[in-house]
């Protein structure tokens, strides 16, 4: 028997800043320069104010995972912009990054 995951979770991975082989990913900055890169990919009527440049997209943020930096990519880039979403795909496989399947929660309304 197969589990699907909701539509909103589909396709939805961490990158975590160490190899293959356990190295920990160098610049330590990694993360926060890879969400910035894709800061501009923000869902469909999104508030363009003032500091919107200044805002990590919600589908590639920054985030720590057991120790580790991190960065947690949301499947739903892959509709908005899939050569987005398959650079960011691209930049763990070319750095020898592990990527794992991420189990999002939704947030409360």
């Amino acid at each position: 028997m197969s589990v699907q995951k909701p539509a909103e979770q589909q396709d939805s991975f961490f990158i975590l800043g160490q190899t293959s082989n356990g190295r920990q990913f160098r610049p330590s900055d990694w993360a926060e320069r890879l969400c910035g890169v894709m800061s501009c990919f923000k869902p469909e009527g999104a508030a363009a104010a003032r500091d919107a440049h200044l805002q990590f997209s919600p589908y590639v943020t920054p985030t720590v995972v057991n120790g580790v930096k991190s960065v947690v990519v949301n499947g739903k880039l892959r509709d908005l912009e899939p050569m987005a979403y398959h650079f960011v795909l691209s930049f763990a496989k070319d750095n020898d990054l592990q990527v794992i399947d991420a189990c999002l929660v939704p947030e409360k309304k």
